[in-house]
C-alpha cells in the first residue's frame, strides 16, 4: 500500500512528456500522491516543448518522506549523461538501501545499471541497445517483457508501455 507519496525524478531538459502524462493519469486514478524533482530550481522543459517546474530540488530530497522514486525516460537522460551525475547514482542508492521502490523507465534504466543496484536482478529489455549493454554490464537480468517487478525495482521497457504495464504493476505490488 503506498502511503506516502512517490517522487517523479525528471531530466532538466528532453523529458519525456506523454510519459509524465500517463504515470500523472494513472496515479490520480489510483489515488496516489507524487511530486516532482530534478536538479533544477527553474522550469524542466520537456522534449515536445512542455514545462514543469519541480516540486522539490533533488538535491534536498529525503528518502523517509517517500514511497518511492521514479526516473523518467526521455533523450535528456542521455544528452545530460544523468546515468553519470553521482549524486543522482547516490540517491538512487540511498532509496534502494531504504528498501524504497525504485523505477525506471526506459533509457533512465542507465541511472540504477550506473548506480549499481541491479546486480542479479531481472530488468525488462530496454529497447535503447546502450542502456541493455549497461544492464548486462552491470549484471542485470534481461527478460523480454514490457515491465518487471523484481523486489523493489520496476523496469518499464519504454515509455510506450507505461500505458499496458502501469495497472498491473500497481496490481502486483497491492496498491488498493
Amino acid at each position: 500500500m503506498i502511503s506516502m507519496p512517490m517522487l517523479i525524478f525528471l531530466p532538466p531538459i528532453d523529458f519525456r512528456e506523454e510519459s509524465l502524462s500517463m504515470l500523472k493519469l494513472f496515479f490520480d486514478r489510483w489515488g496516489i500522491g507524487y511530486k516532482t524533482t530534478s536538479y533544477t530550481r527553474s522550469e524542466c522543459r520537456g522534449k515536445h516543448g512542455a514545462y514543469v517546474k519541480p516540486d522539490v530540488h533533488t538535491g534536498e530530497v529525503d528518502v523517509h518522506d517517500y514511497e518511492g522514486i521514479i526516473f523518467l525516460d526521455g533523450e535528456g537522460i542521455d544528452s545530460s549523461k544523468l546515468y553519470e551525475f553521482r549524486p543522482l547514482l547516490d540517491l538512487a542508492m540511498v532509496f534502494d538501501r531504504a528498501g524504497k521502490q525504485i523505477w525506471a523507465i526506459g533509457n533512465a534504466t542507465k541511472i540504477i545499471a550506473r548506480a549499481n543496484i541491479i546486480k542479479g536482478r531481472e530488468i525488462a529489455i530496454p529497447k535503447n541497445e546502450e542502456t541493455l549493454r549497461l544492464v548486462r554490464l552491470f549484471h542485470g537480468e534481461p527478460v523480454a517483457e514490457s515491465y518487471k517487478i523484481s523486489g523493489n525495482l520496476v523496469t518499464i521497457s519504454s515509455g510506450a508501455a507505461i500505458e499496458s504495464s502501469i495497472d498491473p504493476i500497481l496490481s502486483e505490488l497491492n496498491i488498493k
